[in-house]
């Protein structure tokens, strides 16, 4: 039974910092950092049986069904390093989700007990994602926060600098549009629940990890 233990759900729009801070504050609290993200590449390049079934409706370009993820992070949850809790990032993303943890919690005596939502006005979202350069090496730019000394070109082999097309405007601003279509009933779940804290994420990381803490009555 985990009636200790503390489970934070992190909610908040691509270019918000949700995944910077989830982790930074599992760190900080000493619980475990559960991204999404993560657990289904390491199903998959584990071939669990898990990864398989994901894999075999990602194969055939469907969505995965809600029950394999939240199989995903049940199995997650259950190791003994999730004892004192977890820093829930990319789940749940919709309020069938939401109910499916809140009954899985339950079972281990668990549950949500803070959602923080990092909010950014949509025009500082845009100029972060779209700011993004890449060489051809990997190495990341940014044109407000880490420009390269000369533009568009790299600072160590001085070859031509690129943007991807996920990372143009007009695409991050479809981006951010369609995540806020999908999440705004997860927001107003969590509103109704009284666990949601909404967070100025146009701060500093440090500012926004110092307010994430507060909430967290640390």
């Amino acid at each position: 039974m985990n009636e200790n233990a503390t489970y934070i759900v992190m909610l908040g729009p691509p270019g918000a910092g949700k995944g910077t801070q989830a982790k930074i504050i599992a760190e900080a609290l000493g619980l475990v950092h559960v991204s999404t993200g993560d657990l289904f590449r390491e199903n998959l390049s584990n071939e669990t049986e898990l990864g398989q079934l994901a894999a075999s409706f990602m194969n055939k370009g469907e969505l995965v069904p809600d029950d394999v993820t939240i199989a995903m992070v049940e199995e997650r949850l259950s190791r003994p390093d999730c004892q004192k809790g977890a820093v829930l990032d990319g789940f749940p993303r919709t309020p069938a989700q939401a109910e499916a943890l809140d009954a899985l919690l339950a079972k281990i005596g668990g549950q949500v007990d803070l959602v923080p939502f990092i909010h950014v006005p949509n025009e500082i979202l845009v100029e972060r994602l779209s700011g993004r350069w890449m060489s051809k090496a990997g190495r990341v730019y940014h044109a407000v926060n880490n420009p390269p000394k000369v533009k568009w070109i790299d600072d160590i082999d001085g070859s031509e600098l690129y943007q991807r097309d996920d990372d143009k405007p007009s695409t991050v601003a479809h981006r951010i549009d369609v995540y806020y279509l999908q999440t705004s009933p997860l927001i107003e779940y969590y509103r109704d629940a009284g666990t949601l804290v909404k967070i100025d994420g146009t701060q500093s990381i440090e500012k926004v990890t110092e307010d994430l803490l507060k909430v967290a009555k640390v």
